[in-house]
């Protein structure tokens, strides 16, 4: 049974934790429908709270036909889906050499190909309309690399190669489309239930690694930034008539994407000389000697 809403419906990813609690929650209090999803119902129910406007439905952003199943449901109950927040996230800390394979596919598989699996099952329904947006969470670690982050930010800068294609792709449409780097925010991610750190394999890495893991899980906890504030910042976004294709959040993340401004203007000056210098030589006019 379709129960059709003249309301925005926003459709969260990840929102039985962190910051997809904060997302639904500021969506449903400006008065939108919205469709909160996460792999345990249960939790999300919990997290959330309860509203005839809100609709509970299980997505493992990993599965393909979860991602189809729950698009269907939206629209089922609510007829349209307005804004999608790709939110779900995992964190697999460590240096990449002590990072297992498995490890990292799995921080791929939740933060890059969740999201597409999840964008694949609505933009069909966003096309249809001719209109819609998409908001991706990225991080600082999409815009510079750190050490004991190399997986994270792999998945991160995937993911921003990603949206700033498909923005091309969907404008066309009337789909908007916009990352959003948070800097530190005081969520879930680096409490154990979220965050897991390489087991030691490489000595050489031993001294090194035993600061990062105190500096990290120092943070759990002490992190600057309100999500709740962030979730209002994301309210006022998509309710802008031409959304910004990127949303630094927090004062620290400007100060990171400052950081890689400055830096790849500094390398593109130190080499410009010999980059400008590559072109192909003009090819001898017809007729000249040789």
């Amino acid at each position: 049974m379709t129960d059709k809403t003249d309301k925005k419906v926003w459709f969260v990813t990840g929102a039985g934790r962190g910051m997809g609690v904060d997302f639904a929650m500021a969506a449903l209090a400006a008065g939108y429908a919205v469709v909160a999803t996460g792999r345990d119902t249960d939790a999300v129910a919990n997290a959330v709270g309860k509203s005839d406007d809100l609709l509970v439905v299980k997505l493992d952003v990993t599965n393909g036909v979860d991602a189809a199943a729950a698009a269907r449901a939206a629209v089922d109950r609510f007829g349209r889906i307005d804004v999608l927040v790709n939110n779900a996230a995992n964190f697999f800390a460590g240096y990449f050499e002590e990072l297992t394979p498995e490890q990292i596919e799995r921080q791929v598989k939740t933060a890059l190909i969740g999201p597409m699996n999840v964008t694949r099952a609505v933009l069909p329904v966003m096309r249809k309309q001719r209109s819609g947006h998409i908001i991706s969470i990225s991080s600082g670690a999409g815009l510079l690399g750190f050490a004991f982050c190399s997986a994270y930010a792999a998945s991160k800068f995937g993911l921003e190669g990603w949206m700033e294609s498909l923005q091309q792709e969907v404008a066309p449409f009337g789909i908007t489309t916009t990352i959003v780097n948070p800097g530190f925010f005081r969520t879930e991610l680096l409490e154990p239930a979220s965050v897991t750190y390489a087991e030691p394999s490489v000595a050489d890495y031993a001294g090194s690694r035993a600061d990062q893991l105190k500096w990290w899980q120092a943070q759990s906890g002490r992190q600057p930034g309100d999500p709740a504030k962030l979730a209002r910042a994301l309210i006022a976004i998509a309710s802008e008539e031409q959304p910004p294709r990127r949303f630094i959040a927090g004062a620290d993340a400007i100060g990171l994407a400052e950081q890689k401004v400055a830096d790849l203007k500094a390398q593109i000056d130190a080499y410009r000389e010999l980059s400008t210098s590559l072109s192909l030589d003009e090819l001898a006019p017809a007729g000249s000697a040789r």
